[in-house]
């Protein structure tokens, strides 16, 4: 195996990870968001996408003859647990959801970036297909949470402003 391919590989098992990781963070903000039906709707949603992505890369790991990675994948779930708890105790949980959400997604946008360039350049042709299908579900994501920041952080605001207990949520 060559060093290049050893490379993409890695990313690709880094990838899976950030999925498994992604879909402990999205199940644990679904359950906790109750006064933003829309955000938590398309929680869900991306949330089902996620699932799909993970299984995209194993179909493109296999396809190369590769595994994912049962260590990097717990990993990845553990700190999601770990955040999703610890968001749990926040005052602006919403909030603070929204924006690791996105930034999140920016993460997993430049990852399918750099995976589908490499990808690319080793002629991997089912691994560009599977990154450029989960960027481009990435992308809608990421632009949807941007386009509807503004309206969850007017609502969480008016909640708060009201004396809504339930602002965070």
């Amino acid at each position: 195996m060559t060093e290049a391919r050893e490379w993409m590989v890695q990313w690709l098992r880094d990838a899976h990870a950030m999925e498994e990781q992604a879909q402990t963070m999205l199940a644990g903000q679904a359950e906790r968001i109750d006064n933003y039906p829309e955000l938590a709707a398309r929680i869900r949603q991306h949330e089902a996408e996620t699932k799909e992505q993970a299984e995209r890369l194993l179909g493109a790991l296999e396809s190369i003859g590769e595994s994912r990675s049962m260590l990097k994948d717990t990993g990845g779930k553990l700190m999601a647990t770990a955040q999703a708890v610890g968001g749990a105790f926040a005052g602006d949980e919403v909030m603070k959801g929204s924006l690791a959400s996105y930034a999140f997604e920016q993460m997993e946008i430049a990852s399918y970036t750099a995976l589908i360039a490499a990808a690319e350049h080793l002629g991997e042709a089912e691994v560009v297909r599977a990154c450029q299908a989960n960027l481009k579900e990435e992308v809608a994501m990421a632009d949807w949470l941007a386009s509807h920041l503004p309206a969850t952080t007017r609502a969480f605001l008016d909640r708060a402003n009201a004396g809504d207990p339930a602002a965070k949520r």
